[in-house]
């Protein structure tokens, strides 16, 4: 499994976006949004290759969607589709030109106080046509595949609206990063200001809100999920060969109203890369944890405890997850491998277990997105998803993760 099979899934994920089911109406509501995009890059490393203002070009497709019939009540209109786009870091010579292809979804916030305001949250795949290199780019430590994730996130103020164009300001976040399957991978992180104009017709929204009250009733369900997965990542740039990590994870929650999902739950994982540094007793195992060699098992797994929030968007899904790491004991020794200076291939320096080193013990994080098998707004008892993730410790990438899972809900 590697980076093309992400490629696929999110490609999939972006194509469906397009296809229509019995809940939901698209009549006049594509629209084509072109944006320009300026803001800075931030430094990854010391030593960062200096750059000037990042420039970005992004052309969006999609499409309002809308729901008749009684689901409508409860869900305001909201955009999905894809973006295409290319970026300038600042500095051609040593950060070079991103190509990104990113699946979106769009909603209204604020709308107690304006309908001007949104939130437009997208994760795909990026092609970086430059790369660090030992003797010929050492100072960009921040990439070094050329396949990568993409990561956006934006919220839009509405300047301008006429009847097929609608004219936008917007401020955002973007990340650039390999999700830790090779080193080194600091990412690269933007801070971004934009001018669009989405061409198009939306939806008349009089029509929407026209619903007898009893349907504007707020309602919950209870689910219970299960998720198996598998990933890829490396332990440090001098064991920088791919291994796996397996992973399964119980969750329990609610959905409200069809379209956020909250919960709880618990995950395991197994590092096949500690499994292996402890097995043949690798650099700092008899040094400093001797013990680990008597049951290599053990102490190559990790358990945790999690909280997660899920926007639902008919077959698709945008997840966040934040846990804290009950059991992950070979931490330490991945800590100071990762984080140290190396000549040759020898440490020269191992990094430092400070206060960093175990806030991020301690704290894990998890993005990615989903494809439900059936549609989220038909509420149906089983259900069956694929994901794609970037686990992390904190905000620091652990590894990407291919996954599969079963939801389960309760009838209302």
């Amino acid at each position: 499994m590697g980076n093309k099979i992400y490629c696929l899934l999110i490609f999939f994920i972006g194509i469906k976006f397009f296809g229509q089911d019995s809940d939901t109406v698209h009549k006049n509501s594509f629209f084509i949004a072109p944006e320009i995009v300026v803001g800075k890059t931030g430094e990854a490393n010391t030593g960062f290759p200096d750059t000037e203002i990042q420039k970005s070009l992004f052309v969006s497709f999609g499409v309002y969607t809308t729901l008749t019939g009684k689901n409508r009540s409860r869900l305001k209109p909201f955009k999905t589709g894809f973006s295409l786009g290319i970026t300038d870091f600042g500095n051609i010579e040593k950060l070079g030109l991103a190509y990104t292809l990113m699946p979106f979804s769009e909603f209204k916030i604020f709308q107690k106080y304006s309908n001007r305001w949104s939130l437009d949250l997208g994760l795909g795949v990026a092609y970086l046509d430059t790369q660090f290199d030992a003797d010929r780019n050492a100072f960009n430590k921040a990439i070094t595949t050329k396949i990568n994730w993409a990561f956006r996130s934006f919220i839009y103020y509405d300047l301008i609206k006429k009847d097929r164009i609608n004219w936008r300001m917007g401020l955002g976040y973007a990340h650039f990063s390999n999700g830790h399957t090779r080193l080194p991978n600091q990412g690269l992180n933007s801070f971004l200001i934009s001018l669009s104009s989405s061409i198009g017709n939306e939806p008349e929204m009089e029509k929407i809100e026209k619903v007898k009250d009893k349907q504007k009733k707020r309602f919950s369900e209870t689910y219970f999920s299960f998720r198996t997965g598998i990933g890829q990542n490396v332990l440090s740039q001098v064991f920088n060969d791919k291994k796996e990590v397996y992973s399964i994870a119980l969750s329990a929650g609610k959905i409200l109203n069809k379209r956020i999902k909250l919960g709880t739950g618990i995950y395991y994982r197994f590092y096949e890369h500690y499994y292996d540094h402890i097995k043949n007793d690798g650099q700092l195992i008899s040094e400093q944890v001797p013990e680990f060699k008597e049951n290599p098992y053990r102490y190559a797994t990790n358990l945790g405890v999690f909280v997660n929030a899920e926007l639902l968007l008919g077959h698709f899904g945008t997840e966040f997850e934040l846990g804290i790491n009950i059991h992950k004991p070979f931490y330490k020794i991945d800590w100071q491998l990762s984080q140290g200076f190396f000549f040759r291939g020898e440490y020269t320096k191992l990094g430092e277990l400070d206060w960093y080193y175990k806030v991020k013990r301690t704290v894990s994080s998890r993005l990615g997105i989903k494809y439900y098998l059936i549609n989220t707004y038909k509420s149906p008892v089983n259900n069956v998803f694929l994901g794609a993730n970037i686990n992390a410790n904190l905000g620091q990438a652990d590894f990407s993760e291919f996954s599969i899972g079963y939801v389960y809900r309760l009838k209302h």
